[in-house]
């Protein structure tokens, strides 16, 4: 009996079709680890934008004046200055590089001063970032970042440390005040607390200011200052006014 003998056309056919499946399943391997790199990629850089660097914080052991005047940082981002009874709440959004936030500082300072020392208001400080443009040293962005260093050792002394810096903000165009001048109107006004220059040398809380900026911005607010009474905007000369009525 004969063996069968073996169709040379349909062996090659079947070895063709051998290596089209391994050459298929060698790119569907390439593919698969080309996404799961690019899905790699995409994560780690998605985690990197949505990195806001360490949060600040205001701890519960921070000195008091002896009026009681105390601190927090909102979950918002804000720097809340007053009474822990205070039932009226200032929101005062600003950009340190502002003109107009100065001169609101100069004129109506003052009122939220008075305000959180009787108790009638706490205020909020939502300090922005958005004149990096007016410096070309991102001074808008390294003020907001100051803010935070000396709020979150000392809260008791921030409005004065605030009128401070609003007095000697440097013009729009120019390169701003260097670190070491931040470091000086903070000594001034009475921070003492070493880890205040590596704050503002180290710009610790960048992310969280342009976190918070993009925030505000996105949150709906046009202009700065901008200021709020128990949520409701107001105009300037209505503060003083608003604060009264909500008693």
């Amino acid at each position: 009996m004969s063996k069968e003998r073996k169709n040379p056309l349909a062996a090659a056919e079947a070895a063709d079709r051998k290596r089209k499946l391994l050459i298929q399943v060698a790119v569907a391997v390439v593919l698969v680890g080309l996404v799961a790199a690019i899905g790699i990629s995409i994560a780690i850089k998605n985690a990197a934008n949505n990195d806001e660097g360490p949060t600040p914080t205001i701890a519960a052991t921070a000195p008091q004046n002896p009026a009681g005047i105390t601190g927090t940082i909102t979950d918002s981002g804000y720097i809340r200055i007053g009474k822990p009874d205070a039932t009226t709440t200032v929101r005062v959004v600003a950009d340190l590089q502002c003109p107009a936030c100065k001169a609101f500082e100069a004129q109506y300072g003052p009122v939220l001063e008075d305000a959180v020392a009787n108790g009638t208001a706490a205020v909020e400080y939502n300090i922005i970032a958005f004149l990096d443009r007016a410096s070309s040293t991102e001074y808008s962005s390294r003020a907001a970042n100051a803010a935070y260093c000396v709020a979150g050792t000392d809260p008791a002394k921030f409005q004065s440390w605030l009128k401070t810096m609003y007095a000697q903000q440097p013009a729009e165009g120019t390169a701003g005040l260097p670190d070491a001048s931040l470091l000086q109107i903070a000594q001034t006004v009475g921070y003492t607390d070493p880890s205040i220059e590596q704050c503002i040398t180290d710009r610790t809380y960048d992310k969280y200011v342009a976190a918070r900026t993009d925030d505000t911005l996105n949150g709906g607010v046009q202009s700065t200052p901008s200021v709020f009474v128990n949520g409701t905007q107001v105009t300037p000369d209505q503060l003083a006014g608003a604060i009264t009525a909500a008693q």
